[in-house]
């Protein structure tokens, strides 16, 4: 089929022709879009050069599915164009909680794909895409009650600008050169900021309560979720220390058989030095890895985990391929 990346010359918009190539998609035809600054660029896929168009000028009507990676104000402007021509998967936050659009996590929530009245499916937050995989297959079985949540999140989710700049910022730290941050609102390097996206009324930020929103929506709205989103230096990938209380009773061999055999995710967790995931081992990897599986001390009720998880690829190009393949065997 015939298939366009808006936002193709990004981060996401190139994993997901990465992915699109790994997996053999069926694609016919390939149109990157971008804007007027990057069209004219060439991209490749499966060895073959294909010029960037621009974005203000392209016929969406040439493509089946068009992927949407540009960041809101784009989707905001260009998706209700794009949605009367072809089916839009988006990345972008702008409508993931509109009640006509479904939020999809393939391995959580296909059956929404059978409710598409706009035209449009919602790609969610990376955090929460790892988290729900996780969330969903316990659920189904110990029925969760609550769960607290604590990111630790890579540069990458900010763009391309703040992975440069953090390599610009160690290079100065190590150097002992004066260090000032234009992503971020405190340095980055050597350091972890307990602030992503903008504060709201209540102390939260933004990204947190996009996690507890996403999270009811794609999976139940009857969880109670809490959540501290921080930005650590690391590059790529995000990890998550999850609290997780059940209303039914449980096991923990039972937890990790669970886990371990559900789709999307991989548990590694040898209680030993080394015996755990971290986020550079993650990278490039499809899986969301679980370690540090016990159960908590304070609460008999309750498990604690740690999860990593390649970003760029399960909380967005990767999830987001998964939707169109989804969305092909649903239609």
């Amino acid at each position: 089929m015939d298939i366009a990346i808006v936002g193709a010359t990004g981060n996401v918009g190139r994993k997901i022709i990465e992915v699109l190539e790994k997996k053999n998609f069926p694609v016919s035809q390939l149109y990157f879009v971008a804007s007027s600054k990057s069209a004219g660029s060439k991209l490749k896929f499966k060895g073959k050069e294909i010029e960037v168009e621009n974005l203000e000028t392209f016929d969406f009507s040439k493509a089946k599915i068009t992927f949407f990676s540009a960041g809101g104000k784009i989707s905001e402007k260009y998706v209700p164009i794009a949605a009367k021509h072809s089916t839009v998967i988006d990345n972008s936050s702008y409508f993931r909680m509109d009640p006509d659009v479904p939020l999809i996590v393939p391995q959580v929530n296909s059956n929404d794909l059978k409710n598409i009245k706009k035209n449009i499916i919602a790609n969610p937050n990376c955090s929460t895409a790892q988290l729900v995989i996780i969330l969903k297959p316990l659920h189904d079985l110990f029925k969760i009650k609550r769960v607290v949540i604590s990111t630790y999140q890579s540069t990458s989710g900010a763009g391309k600008a703040p992975m440069d700049e953090l390599l610009e910022q160690t290079k100065l730290s190590l150097e002992n050169k004066k260090i000032n941050s234009k992503n971020f609102t405190k340095q980055i390097a050597f350091n972890a900021i307990p602030h992503i996206d903008s504060f709201v009324d209540d102390g939260y930020t933004k990204e947190e309560l996009k996690m507890v929103n996403e999270t009811k929506k794609i999976l139940d709205n009857k969880i109670e979720l809490t959540a501290t989103c921080v930005r650590i230096p690391v590059l790529v990938s995000h990890a998550e220390s999850l609290n997780i209380e059940f209303e039914k009773p449980f096991t923990l061999e039972k937890i990790v058989e669970t886990l371990d055999g559900a789709d999307g995710c991989k548990v590694i967790d040898d209680r030993k030095d080394g015996g755990y995931v971290t986020p550079v081992e993650a990278e490039g990897k499809n899986e969301t890895f679980i370690s540090r599986i016990r159960i908590d001390n304070s609460n008999k009720n309750a498990v604690n985990l740690w999860c990593v998880s390649d970003n760029l690829l399960r909380g967005a190009a990767l999830n987001a391929v998964e939707i169109a393949e989804a969305f092909c065997n649903n239609s």
